[in-house]
């Protein structure tokens, strides 16, 4: 569904297709990164590449922060959250996992 949603389209149909458009965007930045699959769940919860990646799902997507905390192998919610705050605010430290 690449065509734009409208009053028609109910819930379903649009959450579908923002989890579709995130998915692609997780499969254009792993494959830009050369990584696997198997890399997200090797690398730090808290990794920079990673929270790039989240940032991007979060400016170009409409999937929730717990769609991207268990997709990309980020822990909970809330550090996730955090992870995004600390980004946005110039505060991001590596050390985060």
């Amino acid at each position: 569904m690449s065509e734009r949603l409208g009053p028609e389209h109910y819930g379903q149909e649009r959450q579908e297709s923002q989890a579709e458009k995130a998915e692609r965007v997780v499969s254009e930045e792993l494959r830009r990164r050369r990584w696997t699959e198997a890399t997200l769940g090797e690398r730090n919860k808290g990794d920079l590449e990673k929270l790039k990646i989240a940032v991007r799902l979060r400016e170009e997507t409409r999937v929730t922060v717990a769609w991207i905390a268990q997709r990309l192998h980020m822990g909970s919610v809330a550090n996730v959250n955090t992870l995004l705050y600390q980004w946005r605010q110039g505060e991001y430290k590596s050390s985060c996992s």
